[in-house]
């Protein structure tokens, strides 16, 4: 893992890369700023390609997903935040497409001059962004993506099943481990300051092919139990030919330079001075904000701040004040509060003097806790927490682009353990997994003092454990969710619907206008569930794809 330095810029497409309007690729996705796939050396390309997955796997992982997984809470324009209001237009997946039309050319470029350590890397990068728009939407294009430049044949390329996207980069990483066998020495033109990712460690980047396989082949656990036990069994079972991540120090992991607003961590406060930005409108929520107090966990104060100015619940009526830094208020003032907010029987007034988070889905989200100023979105309120004071700087050794953990990896091996999929105690990977992860955030002398009280419990402690680990990188706790049921996370009042969705919704603007045939037919595939609600067609949130469907998860 290394701090990038190079100048980047994001660019936002209107339509797809590998197909729509445009039928040349080389008129898409070509950045002043940055180099030019085709006629560049492909180490350069290799720093922009990392660093763009990197920064939407943060996007995801603090964003909407984050309010899903009930880490965040905003307390100002939330509604797909909170709230899941996300069917208009729907998410672009034009920015994964981006990625993978310069992964692509990475890899074309490395098999034409027959370098095999950049071919295995393009084949992970490949995987990697495949996998997660099948993880996102579903069927999506594969086969016949990032061919355009063939001919009007492949315009508007078919939604491969998600099925198939599964199992095609599984085979990408497969080979990818194959190609990263060899000895380092054995490979050339490896340039380890273009690497942002493991500065050309062959055998961190093996490593990592083989880790997102493991979670792949997970991803298949209640759909295709049968091919999740055989290609777990086979890489834990011969860790000579499959290594894996196992520690802190070979995740894969990049650091923000912090040098410009393209490189730094997305919500300082540096660049966007904004005090009502987007550092001030995410608040801690309530759900893990109280799994980590009942656990005495130290990320907690990690990842957050402690309340300026505790609530305190004193005797007597119409009492207001401050006093000695904290602000007693009497039962009618706490009553008068809440009364403003009828119909959330379960709201309540936290008077914890150390941490409190915003309860999920709430009205009351920006006035929560008798804000001073609540009729302000994203006030800053001096009785709830805030994100840790680090979330406002640009960068640091805790801000990362977390792309895949050692305590995934390890509450994989758990959960492969419980089922007799790996060998080993499942109990031992579920330790590994929250010593890892300890490791990851700076508090790794508090492990033995904690595992005795967060003791292993089946399914539901492996999963809840690997649900707090993905404190920024909270897509893959949706995504285990959805397999599993775990956490049992319920919705609050001001939810779009009962239930946490479950994909994202395909872009009105994208394939649905411009490759409309291929993508109704993947629509046409999708199905409804119970809370579909108001969405016209089973291209809705609470559709089920392939993966969950007949599988009766989570719901």
């Amino acid at each position: 893992m290394k701090k990038f330095n190079i100048k980047f810029i994001t660019v936002s497409l209107i339509m797809l890369l590998a197909f729509g309007a445009c039928h040349n690729l080389d008129d898409l996705n070509i950045n002043p700023n940055n180099p030019d796939p085709e006629v560049t050396d492909l180490n350069l390309l290799m720093p922009t390609i990392i660093i763009n997955l990197g920064q939407n796997i943060v996007g995801l992982g603090i964003g909407d997903i984050a309010g899903v997984m009930q880490h965040t809470q905003k307390t100002g324009w939330s509604s797909g935040h909170n709230d899941y209001d996300w069917n208009n237009p729907g998410q672009s997946w034009g920015g994964y497409y981006d990625i993978l039309r310069n992964a692509d050319e990475f890899y074309n470029k490395a098999v034409k001059e027959e370098l095999e350590f950049h071919q295995g890397v393009g084949l992970i990068l490949k995987a990697y962004t495949f996998g997660l728009i099948a993880d996102l939407w579903g069927d999506a294009p594969f086969s016949e993506a990032l061919k355009a430049e063939q001919g009007p044949d492949f315009y508007k390329p078919v939604f491969d099943s998600q099925q198939d996207i599964y199992h095609g980069i599984l085979a990408y990483l497969e080979e990818a481990n194959t190609l990263l066998s060899k000895n380092s020495d054995e490979y050339t033109n490896i340039n380890s300051s273009q690497d942002v990712l493991y500065e050309g460690d062959v055998t961190k980047w093996r490593k990592f092919a083989n880790s997102l396989a493991l979670r792949y082949y997970m991803r298949l656990q209640a759909k295709e139990p049968s091919v999740a036990q055989e290609g777990i069994s086979k890489i834990t079972g011969d860790p000579a030919k499959y290594p894996v991540i196992t520690l802190a120090s070979e995740e894969a992991n990049v650091a923000y330079s912090g040098s410009s607003p393209g490189t730094s961590w997305p919500i300082n406060m540096v660049f966007n001075i904004d005090p009502l930005g987007e550092y001030m409108r995410r608040k801690p929520c309530a759900t893990l904000v109280e799994t980590l107090q009942a656990l005495d966990d130290p990320r907690l104060g990690v990842w957050a701040d402690k309340v300026e100015i505790p609530l305190v619940l004193v005797t007597g009526t119409g009492v207001d004040r401050i006093v000695d830094g904290k602000r007693e208020i009497s039962k009618d003032v706490e009553q008068a509060f809440l009364d403003k907010w009828e119909g959330e029987d379960n709201l309540y007034v936290d008077y914890d003097q150390e941490y409190v988070g915003i309860p999920v889905q709430t009205f009351s989200a920006q006035a929560y806790n008798l804000t001073p100023n609540y009729t302000q979105q994203a006030a800053y309120n001096p009785h709830v927490s805030q994100l840790n004071e680090m979330y406002k700087e640009t960068s640091g050794p805790l801000l990362q682009m977390r792309l895949l953990s050692a305590a995934e990896v390890n509450f994989i091996l758990a959960e492969a353990a419980l089922y007799n999929w790996a060998s080993g105690s499942p109990e031992t990977y579920y330790a590994n997994g929250i010593e890892e992860s300890f490791n990851a955030w700076g508090v790794a002398d508090q492990f033995d003092a904690y595992i005795g009280d967060a003791g292993y419990n089946g399914l539901e402690s492996i999963i809840q454990q690997k649900w707090i680990a993905s404190w920024t990188a909270a897509a893959e706790a949706w995504f285990d969710y959805r397999r599993t049921g775990l956490p049992d996370l319920q919705t609050g009042p001001s939810a779009r619907r009962e239930k946490l969705p479950l994909r994202f919704y395909y872009n009105i603007n994208e394939d649905l206008s411009t490759n409309t045939a291929n993508a109704e037919a993947a629509v046409a595939k999708l199905e409804p569930t119970q809370y579909k609600g108001s969405d016209q067609t089973n291209n809705s949130a609470w559709s089920k794809f392939w993966l969950l469907q007949g599988t009766t998860k989570p719901y």
